[in-house]
């Protein structure tokens, strides 16, 4: 399967640029997905790979060879979009034969190939149903089924799921991780859902604003986010983040809030000497929260202000000073009641630190 590349690929409207000097490199039966807000590009930049929008500068490579002027038709490639783009008036066999038949495949071939990816993705039952006759995800799987058909060097998928019910999402995604496990083919996959990009991707490029802030392995973003915007889109609930100064003293490193509120972390890093007295963006993941006996060790205080008890887990949302508000996993079978005052800390391995004025890590 080809491998795609990237290079300072860029896209403009008139005057308005809407990606940026894009960069990515990606190997062959590789699974990437780019996830961001809407409006941050990761759509556009699929469709530029695809070849549905023109790129404005920069290259992009399949398997070694530029393909910026190459039509969509010539690209290898299968993309599955958001509304699956089903014929309403052929059955399920007809749409899934439909790309082989333009190619002017022959009968076998298309029967054989039909057949096949119907096996895979268990909709050989209805084959000769129309669309309007399926559910949601039945229709979805025909269109999976489409790009199978084909055997591209590279699938594309644009926010596949997001027409879904909570339920057929979570089906699909486990089909879809299922899929690229058994053929290993080259994958492109957009989404906004976080969950989504946790559990399928090989890599996640996360992207805001038509830039890409990290490129990485998703226990790496999360365990080691590059930027304030990634830290905070990355992980549910979202990471704490607070407003801060820091001074090095002995027998640690001193936090100092903007409310006055103060504590010392042992074994954080020294602060450099440029960093000292910095406006820094203090953060810590709701999990990395504990309860501690006492104001002595604790960074945080306050009440509990919204218990929500999910099951597996338990999340508080604890008002601060100042009205401010953390999260906080607690451990599953722990009694916590709206009220209840709580001192909470962590170690000095669980924090972040990011520049206020850039949004980048500094620890």
């Amino acid at each position: 399967m080809g491998a795609i590349s990237l290079r300072q690929v860029r896209k403009s409207y008139g005057a308005l640029q809407v990606i940026h000097d894009v960069d990515i490199d990606i190997e062959s039966g590789e699974f990437i997905v780019l996830v961001g807000p809407s409006g941050c590009g990761k759509s556009t930049l699929l469709r530029m790979i695809a070849g549905l929008e023109d790129i404005s500068g920069g290259e992009l490579l399949m398997s070694g060879k530029v393909v910026n002027a190459l039509p969509p038709s010539e690209r290898d490639i299968a993309m599955v979009f958001q509304d699956y783009a089903l014929y309403p008036h052929m059955s399920v066999r007809e749409n899934m034969a439909f790309g082989l038949k333009m190619r002017g495949a022959d009968d076998r071939t298309i029967e054989d190939s039909v057949a096949r990816a119907a096996d895979i993705l268990k909709i050989g039952s209805f084959l000769d149903r129309r669309p309007a006759q399926l559910s949601g995800g039945q229709r979805q799987r025909v269109a999976m089924g489409r790009a199978i058909v084909r055997e591209p060097s590279a699938f594309l998928f644009d926010e596949p799921l997001s027409n879904l019910d909570a339920a057929l999402r979570v089906e699909m995604r486990l089909e879809i991780a299922k899929l690229h496990g058994r053929m290993k083919a080259t994958t492109v996959y957009v989404t906004h859902d976080q969950v989504e990009a946790m559990t399928l991707a090989d890599r996640i490029v996360v992207m805001n604003g038509g830039v890409v802030e990290q490129i990485g392995k998703p226990l790496d973003l999360y365990h080691r986010p590059a930027s304030l915007f990634v830290a905070r889109f990355i992980g549910s609930p979202t990471m704490n983040t607070l407003a801060a100064t820091l001074e090095t003293i002995e027998g640690g490193t001193r936090v100092r809030f903007i409310d006055g509120r103060e504590f010392t972390i042992p074994g954080l890093p020294a602060v450099a000497p440029e960093n000292r007295d910095r406006h820094v963006v203090f953060g810590v993941r709701p999990s990395d929260l504990v309860p501690v006996a006492g104001p002595e060790r604790a960074w945080f205080f306050g009440k509990v202000a919204v218990a929500e008890r999910l099951g597996s887990q338990t999340f508080g949302y604890v008002e601060i000073a100042d009205g401010a508000m953390i999260s906080v996993e607690f451990a599953r079978d722990m009694e916590i009641s709206v009220g209840q005052p709580v001192h909470l800390a962590g170690t000095a391995d669980v924090v972040h630190l990011f520049d206020a004025k850039s949004g980048k890590r500094i620890n």
